[in-house]
């Protein structure tokens, strides 16, 4: 048997129902924003990540038919387009963050002229980095038979190429932005990358589905990884009132030319030396030497034939 309802409880518990969303939005926010909620837009800054993409790997990503009257042009503009959207969604991140007037704070205007500025100047070494990436998937990966494919196609290549762009955020103190990147990737990878952890060049994961890699986490020049590896934190100190603390160094440190195999685990503020490798499914607390071999205990087989061993 059904109600034949006129509308106005629906209204009357719709209104309810808003009241008590935006009370629970107020305050988990607190005051903090001044009555207005201003936040980045996610859209606008995974635009801005594309459109950085696009000057890095110009032709492969946008336009598709450039010469080299075009290019000079067609990398400005694409990149003063980028910048410009990516200082204003600094500018609502930082003034979300410290609790400012978007709209009239020239602090946060300053500090995101001054990040969007620096990040500028640092991207010709960000794509010399990324370079040297697809240089370490063409001489790492046998199945790849032109550069090209990975820049087009490999996850390995995409999440390294944001999570770089998102460090260099990361490191110049911008709230809120750098994770929007790193998650955009993983999202579309299955590769997780914080954006704190601090990556050498030619470095080059393999498949990558699966690989998380922690914030403190400091990797080499030449490294490689193949899918399902983890870098993590082995526990987290915290404070009198059981709260974790914040910014302690707590995830590994692998060094120039390690090879870590798929499903390997490696936790806490350890050192992999130089040189070495890391067998598949191997879980690692502690140093490991350079230029050593880590592997899972030899699997010994029994056979029984015809009745044998009964």
């Amino acid at each position: 048997m059904y109600l034949i309802d006129d509308g106005s409880a629906h209204e009357e518990v719709l209104a309810t129902v808003v009241d008590q969303l935006c009370s629970e939005a107020i305050a988990a926010t607190g005051s903090r924003w001044g009555g207005r909620l201003v936040l980045p837009s996610r859209e606008s800054v995974l635009a801005c990540m594309e459109g950085i993409r696009q000057v890095f790997f110009p032709g492969y990503f946008g336009a598709t038919d450039l010469h080299d009257k075009s290019l000079h042009y067609y990398v400005g503009a694409t990149l003063d387009h980028a910048l410009h959207e990516l200082e204003e969604q600094i500018t609502r991140a930082v003034a979300f963050a410290e609790g400012h007037d978007f709209a009239t704070c020239d602090h946060c205007a300053q500090v995101a002229r001054k990040a969007t500025r620096e990040l500028l100047q640092r991207l010709p070494g960000v794509r010399r980095l990324i370079a040297s990436d697809v240089e370490a998937a063409f001489e790492g990966d046998p199945a790849l038979r032109i550069k090209d494919e990975a820049i087009f196609s490999y996850p390995g290549v995409y999440a390294v190429t944001e999570q770089r762009i998102a460090h260099e955020l990361y490191l110049l103190g911008v709230p809120l932005i750098p994770r929007i990147i790193t998650e955009h990737a993983h999202g579309e990878t299955g590769i997780d990358i914080h954006p704190g952890a601090a990556i050498g060049e030619r470095f080059f994961i393999d498949h990558g589905t699966g690989v998380v890699i922690g914030e403190t986490t400091r990797i080499g020049s030449g490294v490689r990884l193949y899918q399902g590896v983890t870098l993590g934190a082995r526990s987290f100190p915290r404070d009198s009132k059981g709260v974790p603390i914040k910014g302690v160094d707590r995830h590994p440190i692998v060094e120039d030319d390690v090879v870590i195999y798929a499903g390997a685990t490696i936790l806490g503020r350890i050192t992999i030396g130089r040189g070495a490798s890391i067998g598949g499914n191997v879980w690692i607390t502690h140093d490991v030497p350079a230029r050593s071999r880590v592997t899972q205990a030899e699997v010994q087989e029994e056979k029984f034939l015809d009745g044998a061993g009964i």
